[in-house]
C-alpha cells in the first residue's frame, strides 16, 4: 500500500507520492480532527482510495491510466447522498433522489474524474462527513468542500503512478 502524502507547506497545500509531487487543494474550512457534515473541512488521518469514477465524455478511463484500481463511469442520473437523516448517507444514488445530494455529473470539470475515499463509510455514522473525495482541482486551486483536489493532469499523472492499493493521508501543518 503506497501514501499519497497531503501536506502544507509555505502557504500551499501538496500531495507527494513518492518522488513526485502536485500542488493540490483542500477544503475552505481547513482541515480538522473532527469533520461534521456541512462543515467544508478536511478530515486528517488516512483515507484508501476505495474506487475511481469519471466522464467517459472527458476522460478515456482505465486506457488513460494504467492502475488496478476498481474504474466506474459516471452517469447523467448519478448522484452522492449527503443528508445525514437519510438510509443512503455517504452512499451513490440515482437521480432524481428525495433527499439532499451531490450530482456526480457536473458542468463543470471538477467530478470529470473522482476517487472515491474511504471516509465514514463502513458503516457511515450520521453527520460526520460525506463526499470526501479525490477530484479535479479549480484553475485557481480554490478551496473544496473537503476533498483534496489536484490539477486534471496532475490526477491522472498520479493515476498512471499508482499500480496498487493507495491512501490519502491528510497530515496536518506542522508548528
Amino acid at each position: 500500500m503506497v501514501d499519497l502524502e497531503v501536506f502544507h507547506v509555505d502557504g500551499l497545500w501538496w500531495a507527494r507520492l513518492q518522488d513526485r509531487q502536485w500542488r493540490c487543494a483542500i477544503g475552505r474550512g481547513g482541515i480538522t480532527n473532527s469533520k461534521r457534515e456541512g462543515d467544508g473541512a478536511t478530515p486528517v488521518g488516512n483515507w484508501p482510495l476505495r474506487k475511481i469514477l469519471f466522464r467517459p465524455d472527458k476522460i478515456s478511463g482505465p486506457s488513460s491510466a494504467t492502475t488496478d484500481l476498481s474504474w466506474e463511469t459516471i452517469h447523467q442520473d448519478d448522484g452522492w447522498c449527503d443528508d445525514p437523516s437519510h438510509a443512503c448517507y455517504n452512499e451513490a444514488v440515482k437521480l432524481p433522489f428525495v433527499a439532499s445530494h451531490e450530482e456526480l455529473w457536473r458542468a463543470d470539470d471538477l467530478y470529470d474524474i473522482v476517487g472515491v475515499l474511504g471516509y465514514n463509510d463502513r458503516p457511515p455514522i450520521p453527520g460526520a462527513g460525506s463526499a470526501i473525495f479525490l477530484h479535479v482541482a479549480s484553475p485557481d486551486y480554490g478551496p473544496t468542500e473537503g476533498c483534496v483536489a489536484l490539477a486534471k493532469a496532475d490526477l491522472l499523472d498520479l493515476l498512471r503512478q499508482t499500480n496498487g492499493p493507495l491512501v490519502v493521508s491528510v497530515r496536518p501543518p506542522e508548528a
